[in-house]
């Protein structure tokens, strides 16, 4: 019982940092041809292309991520991520449910990348302090930096091109220097919540 109630309120924070994302990728992202790197770029990606929805499409890249990182980055790490990414496919369908909030936000792209930062990188970076990730690009990062030997910068660096490169096929030019921005402060965002010091406890 009391395992169980130490791992209850992760998960409930893990919930609230995917629902954060899920609501950005959904009133953000796929309305303004701003876009992201990773799982969540590849997700427009593929919407884009085929019309799959990134609560299905989310779910099996995400999981084959995790798939992948399982042997290098342990279980709690795995578990969590779990939970926190199928949160994520769950709220982005409940989200679909409904129309988006303000869909003028096409017509404001730069608006749009700051907005969209703010979502993505404020709900990765609840998920990754507690110690999970919505989305696969940690899982996927971390293995390919220990197979490879490289900087896991580098690496998030590489995938996060490669994804804006593919969304080419769908977004004009001018959009992908939009998503370079998003992409770059959303890393921004989830650097400074990882290095806020939790409060000491004073007697």
């Amino acid at each position: 019982m009391k395992n169980a109630k130490k791992h209850l309120l992760p998960i409930l924070i893990l919930l609230i940092g995917s629902g954060i994302q899920a609501f950005g990728l959904y009133n953000v992202h796929s309305l303004s041809g701003v876009t992201e790197g990773g799982v969540l770029g590849l997700c427009l990606v593929f919407a884009n292309w085929w019309g799959m929805s990134p609560a299905v499409s989310g779910f099996f890249l995400n999981a084959a991520c995790y798939a992948l990182g399982a042997k290098t980055l342990g279980k709690h790490f795995i578990l969590y991520s779990a939970v926190a990414g199928l949160g994520f496919s769950a709220l982005y369908r409940i989200f679909e449910l409904f129309p988006p909030i303000y869909p003028e936000i096409a017509d404001y792209p730069l608006a749009a990348a700051v907005i969209g930062a703010l979502f993505i990188g404020v709900g990765c970076g609840i998920c990754v302090r507690v110690g999970g990730a919505s989305c696969g690009d940690d899982a996927l990062a971390m293995s390919l930096s220990h197979i490879t030997r490289i900087d896991i910068k580098w690496v998030y660096l590489v995938t996060d091109l490669t994804v804006l490169g593919l969304s080419l096929t769908y977004i004009p030019l001018t959009r992908i220097m939009y998503s370079l921005l998003t992409v770059v402060l959303s890393g921004q965002i989830i650097s400074l919540i990882q290095k806020i010091k939790p409060k000491e406890k004073t007697e």
